[in-house]
C-alpha cells in the first residue's frame, strides 16, 4: 500500500484552468473550488471544459465556497489539506487595499483550521501587491496588501517566494479582472508560500538543579532564560552548529597538543560577588527554600576554588554573620574562574591543553549580535616561563587553520581571520569583548570577518595568567572563544536568536558534523515600532541594561532594537525624561501587530513597576 494521497485545495478558481493543469500531478487529490455558484462559474470561457476534465480525473469540484469559512464547507474527516492554493485573491470590482487585507486576514485564519501541520499555503499576487522586498518595484508599505503581517496574525510565516511562471502551467489562463471574464496582467507576479509558525512559548517558572561544591542545589531560573537553560547544544547527540564548531576546533587543536576535556563537572552557579565585573551584567538568582549550602560543604570542591578566583568574594554585609559563606548566588558569566581554580589547585599537567566549554550568562543590551547566553569554549595551556608568546602563536595559528577550513566548507569563501594586539585594537568593542575586558587583562583579540577588507568581529580573546597564578617555572596562556558568534559568522546567520529557535527547520539544515550556509525559513518578518517615554526617578542613574533585559523578558526575545530618541531635562525642576523607540520583530515565528501591541502595553507596566519610572 502506497503513501496517502496529498490533499490539495484550490480556492477562488475563475475558469478552473489552473486546477485542471494541476490535476494530473501524481500522488495528489485535488479539491477545486470557487466562490460563485456552478451556473455562474460555468458561464466563464473554458470553465465548463475544465470542470468536466477535473471530474473525469477524480477531482472534487465544489462551488459557493467562502475562503474565510473553509471549515464549514467540508466534513470533519475531509477538512485537512496538505496544500492550499489561492491565486490572485481579490474582493472584486474596485476594492481597495484595506478590503483586500481583510479578505486575506479572514482567509489565513480560516486556513489555520484546515491546513495540515506540515502543510503549505500558496498565494499568488500581482507585482507590488505583497509589499515585500521581493516585489520589484516595491510599493510603499501603506499601499500594499501587507501579506506577511496579515499572515502572521493567523500564525503563519513566509517561507519561500518565487515568480509565478504562467508559461509553465499548461492551459492556464487568468481571468476575473474586476469580477469580469477578462484577463489581467500577471507579469512580475509572485507566488508566496506560507507555513505554520511554532507556537509562542509559555513563560512558566522553571527550577534548575546544579552542583555547588559537594552539594546539589536548586534555583529559580530568571524568566528571560527559561527557554535557554539546559538546551544540551553541546551534548554528544547534538547536531547543533555550536557543537560542530567546538568538536572541529578540538580536533584541530589535538593535532598540536595533548588535549583533555573537563567540561562535564562545571557548576552553573557562582557564589559571592564578582570582583571587577559590573554587577548590572550579572544574572542573580535565589536558591530554592532551605537549600543554602552549609559552610562545611562549601569548603570543599571546585566551587570553593571559584570563590577565591579572579571573581573574588565580598566580606561585607553580603556575608552571613558568623560564617564565610556569602548570601548571593549568580549564574556564571564566564568559564575563566573555573580554569583559574584548576590552575590554583595545580590539577593539570604542563603542555596538556585543557578544554572547558558550556553556556555562560550575561545581561546585555539588545542588538543582533549581543546575547544574554552563549556557549564559551575556553582552552588553557601551562607552559614553560618565557615561551608564552610562541605558544600563543601556535595556538592561534591552529585555531585560524580550523576556522578557515570550516568557513570554506560552509560558504566556499575564505574568511579574514586576524589576531590583533589589545593595545592597538582599532575597531569598536562588541559586547563580548567589552565584558572580557572586565575579567582581566587581554593580550590579543581574535577577529573573524566575512569581507576581505573588513576588520572583522571579535569572537575570542587571548590572555596570559596574572602573576599570582604563575609559578617560577610555569606560565599559563588561555583563549576564550564565543562559539555562538562563530556559528553566526561561519553559517551566515544574521540574528543570534535563530541559534536558540525551537523550530526544527533550523537543525534540519545541519546534519551531524556538517556546517552549511543557513537559509532562513521565515522571510521578511514584519516589524512593529512603538515609542515609550517616561520620567526617570530624581537623583538616580537610569539602568539601561535592566531596561533592555525587561524588554527581552516581556517580549520573549521579540524586541530586535531599542534606540534612545530623546533625552530631555525639564527647565527649573531638573527632572529628566527619556524616550525610547522599541522595535518588535521575530526571526523565526509569526508575530502579528496585535500581539506586538500587547507586548508593548505589558512592557510599559513592567518598567513602571520594576524601574520606578513615571510614564508620560
Amino acid at each position: 500500500m502506497g503513501p496517502p494521497l496529498r490533499r490539495v485545495l484550490l480556492l477562488g478558481e475563475g475558469n478552473f484552468s489552473f486546477a485542471a493543469a494541476l490535476c494530473g500531478a501524481q500522488g495528489s487529490h485535488v479539491v477545486a473550488t470557487c466562490y460563485e455558484s456552478e451556473e455562474e462559474a460555468a458561464g466563464r470561457g473554458g470553465a465548463a471544459r475544465s470542470i468536466r476534465r477535473l471530474r473525469e480525473r477524480g477531482a472534487e469540484v465544489v462551488f459557493s465556497v467562502d475562503c474565510t469559512k473553509l471549515k464549514e464547507h467540508f466534513l470533519p474527516g475531509k477538512r485537512e489539506f496538505d496544500r492550499i492554493y489561492f491565486n490572485f485573491p481579490h474582493c472584486g470590482r474596485k476594492a481597495g487595499v484595506a478590503k483586500n487585507r481583510q479578505l486575506l486576514a479572514g482567509f489565513f485564519h480560516s486556513c489555520a483550521e484546515v491546513l495540515a501541520q506540515e502543510g503549505e499555503i500558496h498565494v499568488a499576487l500581482c507585482n507590488g501587491q505583497g509589499g515585500t522586498p521581493a516585489d520589484q518595484p516595491r510599493r510603499e508599505w501603506h499601499n500594499s496588501w501587507q501579506i506577511v503581517a496579515v499572515a502572521a496574525g493567523a500564525g503563519f510565516i513566509l517561507s519561500h517566494v518565487h515568480p509565478f511562471e504562467v508559461g509553465t502551467i499548461d492551459g492556464y489562463k487568468c481571468t476575473g479582472y474586476r469580477s469580469q471574464d477578462k484577463s489581467f496582467c500577471v507579469e512580475g507576479a509572485l507566488n508566496h508560500i506560507f507555513t505554520r509558525s511554532t507556537a509562542p512559548l509559555c513563560s512558566t517558572p522553571v527550577s534548575c538543579q546544579t552542583q555547588l561544591g559537594s552539594q546539589k542545589v536548586s534555583f529559580q531560573v530568571p524568566e528571560v532564560l527559561v527557554d535557554k537553560i539546559n538546551r544540551g547544544f553541546l551534548e554528544v547527540n547534538s547536531s547543533h552548529p555550536v557543537r560542530t564548531i567546538k568538536e572541529k576546533l578540538s580536533a584541530g587543536l589535538s593535532q598540536a597538543f595533548p588535549l583533555r576535556n573537563i567540561s562535564s563537572c562545571l557548576p552553573l552557579l557562582h557564589q559571592g560577588h564578582p570582583g571587577g565585573v559590573c554587577h548590572a551584567s550579572i544574572f542573580w538568582v535565589s536558591l530554592s527554600p532551605g537549600e543554602a549550602p552549609s559552610p562545611e560543604k562549601m569548603s570543599q570542591g571546585l566551587a570553593d576554588a571559584v570563590l577565591c578566583s579572579h571573581f573574588g568574594q565580598d566580606t561585607d554585609e553580603n556575608v552571613q554573620e558568623g560564617c564565610s559563606v556569602p548570601k548571593q548566588f549568580y549564574l556564571r558569566p564566564s568559564l575563566l574562574p573555573h580554569a583559574q581554580a584548576l590552575i590554583q589547585k595545580k590539577t593539570f599537567s604542563p603542555g596538556t591543553l585543557q578544554v572547558l566549554s558550556g553556556p555562560v550568562f550575561r545581561k546585555c543590551r539588545i542588538t543582533p549580535h549581543s546575547m544574554p547566553v552563549f556557549h564559551e569554549m575556553l582552552v588553557v595551556l601551562a607552559v614553560s616561563r618565557g615561551s608564552e608568546n610562541s605558544c600563543i602563536q601556535m595556538l592561534v595559528e591552529n585555531i585560524k587553520t580550523t576556522l578557515n577550513s570550516l568557513h570554506q566548507g560552509a560558504s566556499g569563501v575564505k574568511p579574514s581571520i586576524s589576531l590583533q594586539e589589545a593595545t592597538s585594537f582599532g575597531a569598536e568593542l562588541n559586547d563580548f569583548a567589552a565584558f572580557e575586558w572586565q575579567l582581566g587583562e587581554i593580550q590579543h583579540f581574535l577577529c573573524v570577518g566575512t569581507e576581505p577588507e573588513a576588520s572583522g568581529s571579535c569572537v575570542g580573546v587571548v590572555r596570559t595568567a596574572p602573576d599570582e597564578l604563575k609559578s617560577q617555572e610555569l606560565g599559563v596562556v588561555s583563549a576564550s572563544l564565543n562559539l555562538d558568534l562563530l556559528a553566526m559568522l561561519l553559517c551566515g546567520i544574521s540574528d543570534w536568536r535563530m541559534l536558540w529557535t525551537w523550530d526544527r527547520r533550523f537543525l534540519r539544515q545541519f546534519p551531524e558534523g556538517e556546517l552549511r550556509l543557513f537559509k532562513s525559513f521565515s522571510l521578511y518578518p514584519p516589524s512593529y515600532v512603538h515609542d515609550v517615554s517616561f520620567w526617570v526617578p530624581d537623583g538616580e542613574e537610569f539602568d539601561e541594561v535592566a531596561f533592555h533585559t525587561l524588554a527581552r523578558t516581556v517580549s520573549g526575545e521579540m524586541v530586535v532594537s531599542i534606540q534612545l530618541r530623546d533625552n530631555f531635562q525639564q527647565p527649573g525642576t531638573g527632572r529628566r525624561s527619556l524616550c525610547y523607540r522599541v522595535t518588535f520583530q521575530s526571526c523565526d515565528r509569526a508575530l502579528g501587530c496585535r500581539e506586538a501591541a500587547e507586548m508593548q502595553l505589558h512592557f510599559r507596566e513592567e518598567i513602571q513597576q520594576h524601574l520606578g519610572v513615571t510614564l508620560r
